[in-house]
């Protein structure tokens, strides 16, 4: 794993196994303040309090089978076969226990296209191989526990259990603040559904009711941080943290995006236009912040206005993959908040899901060669692929019906005719992308750059990514934008 044996910070397994000690060792009003025996520039807790009872619970376990392994200070560094063998465990065990539980009752409830208890199977198989997130729950000691919870949410909706949503989302937003990718279609949705009742009876009701269990949840997971006003705000400074400026706010953000080299469009336009030398830290973030919101703008009014289950589903991965690209939360890793939600909707645009899906783990390539994991990415993307191939045979479902565009096309008078050509056009593109993909993973792997550009592969990966991404939020937007709610062929898979 990445950063194995390397100090000082020696990579994300030791983030995780040193949260734990912290949790475990100290009080809880000291875990997220700087104090002599918790130095916050030595990974700091930076997520909700949910992340920080569970890091304690898995010390609680880890303390029973080896004290050494949670000892305070002495600890740190710790790397052994058994305790990565545990930490493994630990993983392996959420996703048990949250994620695939969730994936497995999501695709036994579609209805759509699953007539047969085989064809949910399919789907859930298809699901469970995405390379991207076994990639990096288990080369990086990941827990997919916000992302569970938030597929908890969105079955709750699907089967009418609104309140019970609601709950499961705070609890993913309490557990890593990034799932607020994914808030705005859950709030528009809602707020829709309410509209829909009526505000002046039952929707004002229903309202309430979730409000109300906003409040509960947050407030359960925060009570033991609210001994005092001081407590809460520390946690919230860890979170985001505004009170350090913007400079140093926007620095923190270059380094991530200019030296990660992620695949959204302010890294992939710095090759060609050094953005931080024409406009000011201030301008650049305000204008991030214009660019993100313009773009989920059409999305969540639609949603508000027609909410629907397959609008839902399709608004987040819309929204999310615009906070991927246009903002400035731009770690590697964040675009599994766009990837999950497209495995959600695998079932009704196979095609192009499983492209995405590819493109996704791609865009991760040079993450994963710094792990180490090339192999597993090579295995883990051909089995994927395989699967969708055998389950869906995406490559014949290429048509203007099949990639949910005939309602944009029939929009078009006069040129409706041309989106004949649309599957053969397709097919083309993906097979063109698919062997791009891999020669640029091959050369990554196996051929040095020229000493003047260090970075050359890194950089094509980014910027392809980039482009298949901008490509895919078009896409997703139009087939939002020209959904008709009261299309007879879509049904409600509740």
């Amino acid at each position: 794993f990445l950063g194995a044996g390397k100090p000082p910070m020696y990579g994300d397994y030791e983030a995780q196994r040193h949260w734990q000690e912290v949790t475990y060792n100290l009080p809880i009003r000291q875990w997220y303040f700087n104090t002599s025996d918790n130095n916050l520039q030595y990974w700091g807790l930076d997520y909700p309090p949910l992340t920080a009872y569970h890091s304690f619970l898995c010390a609680y376990i880890a303390k029973l089978i080896n004290p050494d392994w949670v000892a305070l200070h002495t600890s740190r560094g710790y790397e052994s076969q058994p305790h990565k063998l545990f930490m493994r465990t630990t993983v392996f065990v959420a996703d048990l226990l949250v994620y695939i539980p969730a994936v497995i009752l999501y695709c036994f409830s579609l209805k759509e296209t699953s007539i047969k208890k085989k064809a949910s199977i399919c789907v859930a198989l298809c699901i469970l191989l995405y390379p991207g997130l076994i990639l990096i729950d288990h080369g990086h000691f990941q827990y997919p526990l916000s992302l569970g919870f938030a597929l908890w949410a969105v079955l709750c909706l699907a089967y009418e259990r609104d309140l019970l949503g609601s709950m499961a989302f705070c609890l993913a937003l309490n557990y890593k603040q990034m799932e607020l990718y994914h808030s705005l279609p859950f709030f528009c949705y809602l707020l829709g559904k309410c509209f829909k009742k009526g505000l002046k009876g039952k929707g004002l009701v229903l309202l309430t009711k979730i409000a109300g269990t906003v409040v509960v949840s947050f407030a359960v997971c925060w009570l033991p941080f609210c001994t005092d006003m001081g407590q809460i705000m520390q946690v919230l400074r860890r979170l985001f943290p505004i009170d350090r400026g913007l400079i140093i706010t926007y620095d923190l953000f270059v380094f991530l995006l200019f030296q990660d080299k992620v695949a959204n469009i302010w890294c992939s336009l710095s090759v060609l236009i050094k953005i931080k030398n024409i406009i000011s830290p201030q301008i650049q973030l305000k204008l991030s912040f214009a660019v993100t919101f313009l773009s989920l703008l059409p999305t969540c009014i639609k949603l508000t206005v027609q909410p629907s289950l397959r609008g839902f589903k399709f608004a987040l991965v819309s929204c999310a993959l615009s906070f991927f690209l246009f903002s400035f939360q731009v770690h590697e890793k964040s675009i599994l908040l766009v990837s999950v939600p497209v495995c959600l909707i695998i079932n009704e645009i196979p095609f192009m899901a499983t492209w995405f899906l590819l493109v996704s783990t791609f865009s991760m390539l040079p993450l994963l060669l710094k792990d180490g994991l090339l192999l597993a990415y090579a295995v883990t993307t051909l089995a994927f692929l395989s699967a969708c191939l055998a389950s869906f045979t995406i490559l014949e479902k290429t048509s203007a019906e099949d990639l949910q565009l005939k309602p944009f096309s029939l929009s078009l008078k006069g040129y409706s005719s041309r989106f004949k050509s649309l599957p053969k056009i397709a097919r083309s593109l993906f097979l063109l992308s698919i062997t791009l993909m891999g020669v640029l993973s091959l050369m990554s792997a196996a051929v040095h750059p020229p000493q003047r550009l260090p970075d050359l592969f890194p950089v094509a990966v980014s910027i392809i990514s980039c482009l298949h991404f901008l490509l895919f939020l078009v896409y997703f937007n139009v087939v939002i934008l020209w959904d008709s709610k009261n299309s007879k062929s879509q049904k409600k898979t509740s």
